[in-house]
């Protein structure tokens, strides 16, 4: 778990140049004037439409058109990721073929924070992937690993190509539609809104969720009021921008990656006064992710990418749980994967697969238990499926 540190900078003090406050200082100003040359580019960007001229150039990065190609990482380990990255790699081919970009899959080598540890992904699932397409690029867990493994999306972001628009998807997702028909805008990063109110968990006596939030934005220079959701109640949690780190893209992996990795590892080593009584070991990749969205201008996705997590991708988490609530069409697209000559041997050397899809237990016993006429609790439907020993893994 991490470390309950205390919050820095808070005597009134001027810190001396050389000093973490002093850093944190001018940290904050670069990014406050950061954020205000993306505003002002903004406003002449709705001007512009309003007007009915030619939009300008974004003045801090190239204007990005909306179809242009973009790569997609993955992250593959072991036998059950690597099993994952190869369903989302034939469903990618079959449902969006004309998709023109690199899909990378990220290897962590077993050394660094991973020493110790059986990470590489078997030689059948790797001469799988490459019948696909895909891309097999290892790197070396420094900051996370074993210890959270979480963080490989965080930190498998340096080995993609600067400067080239991306998204990162969780391994356990399917592509069930065109995906590279969506109208992705690289230059305004998103992340996907199918979560729940899973942090923070505020204390019975405070502090609440506005400031807990708010000093994670007033940490690295951010502007709290212009990331709230004011159509949202006060202390609600849904009025504070908060993602699920299933899927999220921006327009630079590399910019994304260096701040996600250097905020993530500031609130893991020093949390706050504020998160005193927070846990992070389960949760800190979606406590970073809206920060690091923020910053880059980016926000809540608009009715245009409802695809994802919708008709066109779907993150499913484990196969049990896409019996129990995911759509015919996911249901259908995991059969016809599975029982391809190219991955059934995949599925009968993996139980979850074999049991669940291949012998059926996941159509005859586990569909039919559920009403999805409405959303289901994750929650109570991992339990209900535990205590019918239908939760395989």
């Amino acid at each position: 778990m991490a470390k309950q540190g205390k919050g820095k900078g808070r005597d009134g003090t001027i810190p001396s140049p050389a000093s973490p406050a002093a850093e944190r200082a001018a940290r904050q100003a670069a990014n406050r004037a950061e954020r205000e040359a993306r505003r002002q580019a903004r406003q002449a960007e709705r001007a512009a439409r309003q007007s009915g001229k030619a939009l300008p150039t974004r003045v801090d990065q190239p204007a990005l058109p909306r179809s242009i190609p973009f790569n997609i990482l993955l992250i593959g380990q072991g036998q059950r990721l690597g099993v994952e990255a190869v369903l989302f790699a034939a469903s990618l081919r079959r449902h969006a073929p004309d998709w023109g970009g690199r899909l990378i899959v990220a290897e962590p080598r077993p050394e660094g924070a991973w020493a110790g540890t059986r990470t590489l992904m078997p030689d059948a699932i790797r001469q799988t992937l490459a019948g696909f397409g895909a891309e097999i690029l290892p790197f070396t867990a420094t900051h996370f690993g074993a210890s959270y493994p979480y963080g490989n999306k965080i930190e498998a972001l340096a080995i993609l190509p600067p400067a080239e628009p991306f998204i990162f998807f969780d391994s356990d997702t399917l592509v069930t539609g065109p995906l590279d028909r969506l109208a992705f805008d690289f230059s305004r990063p998103s992340a996907s809104m199918r979560r729940t109110g899973t942090w923070p968990q505020p204390p019975l006596y405070g502090p609440g969720y506005g400031e807990i939030w708010k000093s994670l934005y007033d940490r690295f220079g951010l502007d709290y009021e212009s990331s709230l959701d004011t159509s949202q109640p006060d202390e609600h949690w849904e009025r504070y921008l908060y993602f699920n780190a299933g899927w999220f893209f921006g327009p630079d992996p590399q910019d994304f990656g260096r701040r996600f990795l250097e905020w993530a590892l500031a609130i893991r080593d020093d949390p706050g006064e504020a998160l005193a009584c927070q846990t992070l070991d389960v949760l800190l990749d979606q406590v970073v992710l809206p920060l690091v969205i923020h910053a880059l201008g980016g926000g809540r996705p608009g009715p245009e990418l409802a695809g994802l997590d919708g008709d066109t991708t779907c993150h499913y988490r484990d196969l049990s749980l896409l019996y129990a609530r995911e759509s015919d069409l996911a249901v259908d697209t995991i059969e016809t994967l599975l029982h391809d000559p190219r991955l059934q041997p995949l599925a009968e050397a993996w139980e979850p697969a074999r049991k669940i899809v291949l012998e059926g237990i996941g159509r005859n016993r586990i569909r039919p238990m559920f009403n999805r006429c409405g959303p289901l609790n994750e929650g109570r439907t991992r339990q209900t499926l535990k205590k019918a020993g239908l939760w395989l893994r």
